[in-house]
């Protein structure tokens, strides 16, 4: 006999891979068919329909564990499970809607203060997996250094733009920005300050990101104000940023001192 189709077939026709119907079966949510003659399992309208319906309800956010329970229990408990099914669903998606909305007036809030190129910047940083509290550092960074150095804002972003085409300052940069949950004397903390400034130091292009707006920044408590605005985050995250430009420093590159207090 070879009434109804194979399991890739059901697989297909219902949305879902080979495995996830085993998977299915395993937990007892959809009996296994019987075999044909050939051997090969046939699912014919009864185990379609019972996978479309376990298929739709995990969908839907319906636990697993729930589902048979749900489906083999009376028509009362099938109708209030669906009802329980919709308005958690309806939930979900209201909370959706509501943070694409607060991304959208973030976002439309950041072009009017930023500008396009900085809000694209921001976005492709997300996207290449910076942690948001690094984004958001960035972010008010950016805000201080468009207020204060206008005229070289444009050139920075230009430089930004280009290093973040290198794997090697991507890692290096989001290493940094995990330090900041190692303690201040872990030996880490100086290693990855001097991997960052041989970074910097070898790709000269990488450096104008530090020295392209501190060229036009004509005074120490500016430069402080940009470079050191998140510094209050962790003393791991002051130990490091000390470290790096002391190197830089050292190689000769032109660094302001903070205002002595």
């Amino acid at each position: 006999m070879r009434d109804g189709v194979t399991i890739g077939r059901a697989a297909a026709f219902v949305g879902v891979t080979v495995k996830t119907v085993r998977h299915y079966h395993k937990l007892g949510l959809v009996a296994e068919p019987q075999r044909d003659s050939s051997g090969f399992r046939r699912y014919g309208s009864t185990e379609l329909s019972r996978l479309v319906q376990v298929r739709t309800l995990a969908a839907a956010g319906v636990p697993l564990a729930e589902i048979g329970p749900l489906l083999d229990g009376d028509p009362e408990l099938f109708a209030t499970g669906l009802a329980d099914a919709e308005r958690q669903l309806t939930e979900r998606i209201e909370e959706l809607i509501a943070r694409r909305d607060t991304l959208r007036r973030l976002a439309d809030g950041d072009r009017a203060l930023l500008g396009d190129r900085a809000v694209t910047l921001l976005e492709r940083m997300n996207g290449l997996g910076f942690p948001a509290d690094e984004v958001a550092t960035a972010r008010e960074g950016w805000v201080l250094a468009k207020a204060l150095v206008p005229e070289g804002f444009d050139d920075y972003l230009t430089h930004l733009e280009h290093a973040l085409e290198d794997p090697r300052y991507v890692a290096l940069i989001k290493r940094a920005a995990a330090a900041a949950a190692w303690a201040p004397d872990d030996p880490r903390v100086a290693d990855l300050a001097t991997a960052v400034a041989d970074h910097y130091l070898a790709n000269p292009a990488h450096l104008k990101i530090v020295t392209a707006l501190q060229a036009r920044t004509d005074t120490a408590t500016r430069y402080t104000l940009i470079a050191h605005h998140g510094e209050e985050q962790t003393p791991t995250t002051v130990r490091l940023a000390a470290l790096f430009e002391s190197k830089l420093r050292a190689a000769g590159i032109h660094i302001p001192r903070p205002d002595p207090r």
